[in-house]
């Protein structure tokens, strides 16, 4: 069994237009269409899966580049997740600044100081 990516699909496309497509290269197993959580949108891609390594190479000599409802389809392996490396994952967040005693670096009442303009002679 090979997993194919199948890339530039019609948001319009389902997955019986994807299997009914992949037929012609071999038998097909399984058909998956990415969807937005949040929207319910296709994201325009998917897996389709062969059930023989031989139909999965005929399916990417035979189908990528080809159009499917007036796309052209992408269509290669699919690697695996640890193949592929980590996702971009999130930055961390900027720290907290540290605790600060109530008054420490401010003067009398709280407020900061006000400080006079730049000079070359003096530097913050």
């Amino acid at each position: 069994m090979k997993k194919l990516f199948v890339g530039n699909l019609s948001w319009n496309a389902t997955e019986d237009d994807l299997k009914t497509h992949f037929k012609s290269a071999g038998e097909v197993k399984d058909v998956k269409i990415v969807f937005d959580h949040y929207t319910g949108k296709s994201k325009g891609f998917g897996f389709v899966e062969m059930e023989e390594a031989e139909a999965a190479q005929k399916a990417i000599q035979d189908l990528n580049d080809t159009l499917l409802m007036d796309r052209k389809i992408r269509v290669s392996l699919a690697l695996e997740r640890n193949e592929r490396g980590a996702g971009g994952g999130g930055g961390g967040g900027g720290g907290g600044g540290g605790r600060r005693e109530r008054g420490e670096g401010r003067s009398e009442g709280g407020y900061r100081q006000q400080r006079g303009p730049r000079t070359a002679d003096r530097s913050y």
